[in-house]
């Protein structure tokens, strides 16, 4: 299992509106093969930002076939327009201790 961390910084005044984009989006991510579940949490200290994580079978699940996909365009068209800066994506794995 993968877990996809992005932390998402939403142009301020725009959170009602990302979410409810989010709300649609996330029916786009959920049906992609690989996915396994996803969180979206809003940060207490920052209103405008937020992390989502999302756990894939494996790590090519997300880079090639979610954002190589048409489904991801529409997932950009939804959401893409609220972040500044752009996120910052990341990819992380268990660690057997």
């Amino acid at each position: 299992m993968i877990l996809e961390v992005a932390i998402l910084n939403v142009i301020p005044g725009e959170e009602n509106a990302f979410e409810k984009a989010f709300s649609l989006a996330q029916n786009i991510i959920s049906k992609m093969a690989g996915y396994i579940s996803h969180q979206l949490k809003g940060c207490i200290e920052n209103s405008s930002r937020y992390i989502l994580l999302v756990e894939w079978k494996t790590l090519a699940d997300h880079t090639e076939g979610f954002r190589q996909s048409k489904e991801y365009q529409e997932w950009k068209r939804l959401l893409h327009h609220f972040y500044d800066p752009f996120p910052v994506v990341e990819h992380y794995k268990d660690i057997e201790l």
